[in-house]
């Protein structure tokens, strides 16, 4: 993974965290050993932002290559923001959390999460978790495309066998009502198309709607 990558953090912010919180002082020291490990890494850590209402509009404009959601009690939470602020431009998401309920975790990829690391913090394993992530979340994305390309030739084939056969049924009408050949009826139908800024099919759905109408 190339240290250049932009990378944007999740997590609260450390400057409202209540020192009389163990819990939350906890997580905050887990929120500054991460950013420390990241730029001891040498990453580009362009932001730490938390999850709010503002996060979809931040993320476009920084446009992150990656992004760490680092949280403990509202993982949950804040997961469902990234969710909802990436749906529309997928990103590779790692998720550090103290939460080891394996619910959390069935429910964190399904989401889409590319790694979900549940306590263990050290900086030197920064690098590797990131590394997997990134991977993983290039190959889903691969596999996604390469289902989308083989639906839209699903898609383009049964498209062109329905104007086939509509084509065929207009050919038939013309060859039964002006006695044409099978080969004289399409250019009939190929020069109207042309003529008017038409696909054959269009024409020969055109001519077996009127058809219908006048019965």
């Amino acid at each position: 993974m190339s240290p250049s990558l932009r990378i944007v953090v999740i997590a609260p912010d450390l400057d409202l965290v209540d020192p009389d919180d163990e819990h939350a002082a906890r997580q905050a020291d887990r929120s500054r050993s991460l950013r420390i490990g990241l730029l001891e890494n040498g990453y580009n850590l362009v932001a730490s932002l938390p999850a709010d209402v503002f996060l979809t509009e931040r993320l476009a404009q920084l446009q992150p290559d990656l992004i760490i959601v680092d949280a403990e009690s509202d993982a949950r939470d804040a997961l469902e923001h990234v969710v909802m602020a990436t749906r529309d431009a997928r990103r590779p998401i790692v998720l550090f959390t103290n939460d080891d309920d394996s619910g959390h975790v069935k429910e964190a990829v399904a989401a889409g999460v590319s790694a979900y690391i549940v306590a263990g913090l050290a900086t030197q394993r920064i690098q590797p978790i990131l590394q997997v992530a990134l991977a993983r979340f290039e190959r889903e994305q691969a596999l996604l495309q390469a289902l989308e390309s083989t639906q839209s030739e699903r898609d383009a084939l049964s498209t062109e066998l329905k104007e086939r056969k509509v084509i065929d049924r207009a050919k038939g009408l013309l060859m039964q009502r002006q006695h044409l050949t099978e080969d004289d009826a399409f250019k009939k139908m190929r020069k109207t198309a042309m003529d008017k800024g038409l696909r054959v099919a269009e024409v020969a759905q055109r001519m077996l709607d009127v058809a219908d109408l006048l019965g």
